[in-house]
């Protein structure tokens, strides 16, 4: 079974600096893609970030494209998501997810629906 646990989210100023960290543990062959998305109170869960842990190739969304990077620690089996400038409207909970179901690509997007295994999310606030 994968488990993955989420941490580093906190409440910051707009124009700081968070790194949040996913680590992932369990069956590794489900982890073929690993990501991150957010839900903000009232809206849906949306795709922020995204890495291949084998290739290393990453999806960003245009959104934070300018201001968020991922990155991956494959001994660690960690991704990171490093958040430059944040914004107030980048509120949310901040989820994990892994196990892109057979048949889905992230390229120019991603869904919820996309990914079978899920952390448990961090917080993060982002004061103006």
């Amino acid at each position: 079974q994968v488990q993955l646990v989420e941490s580093g989210g906190d409440s910051v100023q707009a124009g700081g600096s968070l790194r949040l960290s996913c680590t992932a543990s369990g069956f590794p062959s489900s982890m073929n893609c690993m990501a991150w998305f957010r839900q903000a109170p009232g809206k849906e869960r949306e795709g922020v970030a995204a890495i291949y842990t084998h290739g290393g190739s990453t999806y960003v969304a245009n959104s934070v494209k300018d201001r968020f990077t991922i990155s991956q620690d494959k001994a660690k089996n960690t991704i990171y998501l490093q958040m430059n400038s944040p914004k107030p409207e980048d509120t949310a909970m901040y989820y994990c997810a892994t196990g892109l179901r057979a048949g889905r690509a992230v390229v120019a997007g991603m869904g919820p629906g996309d990914f079978g295994y899920w952390g448990q999310g961090t917080q993060v606030t982002v004061s103006s």
